[in-house]
């Protein structure tokens, strides 16, 4: 498909065209900001959303527009190449081969198709986690961020059981014939975060969506990221919320996954190698209050005018 074009707010030239992905489906992708700036490759990019969806995001402390202001924060100093990632496998799950290295492929296909030779990347949570394994296997980055993940001594054989159980519990739920459903009543209801018994809860969701993320930690379970450290020479950013801690009941594994108390242990040892880290200080600083845009925004902007000026 062609590219089209338009002005955004800034004034800035902004290009779109569908992608079609190594899976078959096809990906909106966009390109803002100036032509003669370092890009910027943001798979965290969501679209914004209004109306009940936007009140039930804001419930659980999530921006409606956190795509948008990411975009709009950073296309003022960079071009900006960015979509929603996690929101398209979402809608075309690919549980069997949702490996890094086809995530990989996946995004140099992305850049490819935009003419996009050399790139930054900003991932949050997993997309964190694929952007250091992106790194692994191309030269065209110039730069990593990772939040919500950290790049050493990561949370890989809880994510995986977590994964696994929730693929678990999906699939069951999927075979049942039960229609009444904890996570759809929340939503409908307009429950907190804090009135769910996440412990009792029941998963409405495609066991393919779930079990494209139980393929890809599957696919880690012999990944040392303490041995590749030094295989990465570009500039490199890591933080999380000090409150970054969440603690899953038996039904997903009764497993611990401590993001900051993780990041905080080996924070000397990540600068040795050439990380910043930055811990990000509050009482309410958790893994979704540390990936809003008012947050991350003045981190990541200073450091990649400054690593990459």
């Amino acid at each position: 498909m062609l590219y089209t074009e338009d002005i955004n707010r800034k004034g800035l030239i902004q290009l779109k065209k569908m992608i079609t992905l190594l899976n078959g489906s096809q990906l909106e992708v966009g390109l803002t900001g100036g032509q003669d700036r370092s890009v910027i490759m943001l798979p965290i990019a969501k679209k914004s959303v209004t109306g009940q969806e936007a009140e039930t995001l804001k419930l659980w402390g999530v921006d409606p527009e956190l795509g948008a202001k990411f975009i709009f924060g950073l296309s003022d100093e960079f071009q900006v190449l960015h979509f929603d990632y996690e929101g398209h496998y979402m809608a075309h799950p690919h549980p069997e081969h949702f490996t890094p290295e086809y995530i990989a492929q996946d995004l140099l296909r992305i850049a490819d198709q935009m003419n996009v030779n050399r790139f930054s990347y900003y991932g949050y949570s997993w997309l964190a986690l694929v952007g250091l394994h992106l790194a692994l296997r191309t030269d065209r980055m110039e730069s990593l961020i990772m939040g919500g993940f950290p790049p050493y001594e990561g949370p890989y054989e809880e994510m995986r059981v977590v994964t696994t159980r929730t693929y678990e519990e999906a699939w069951k739920q999927h075979e049942s014939t039960e229609e009444k459903n904890g996570a759809e009543a929340f939503i409908n209801e307009q429950f907190s975060p804090d009135e769910v018994d996440w412990d009792n809860m029941e998963l409405k969701i495609d066991p393919a969506q779930t079990k494209q993320f139980a393929t890809l930690y599957q696919d880690l379970i012999d990944f040392d990221d303490q041995r590749i450290q030094t295989q990465l020479n570009i500039p490199r950013l890591a933080f999380a919320g000090e409150r970054d801690m969440i603690v899953y009941g038996e039904k997903f594994g009764g497993v611990t996954v401590d993001i900051a108390g993780r990041l905080q242990k080996n924070k000397q040892i990540l600068e040795n190698f050439g990380w910043t880290v930055e811990i990000i200080k509050g009482a309410d600083m958790d893994h979704t209050k540390a990936m809003q845009p008012s947050i991350v925004l003045p981190i990541i902007h200073s450091w990649l005018k400054a690593h990459l000026s």
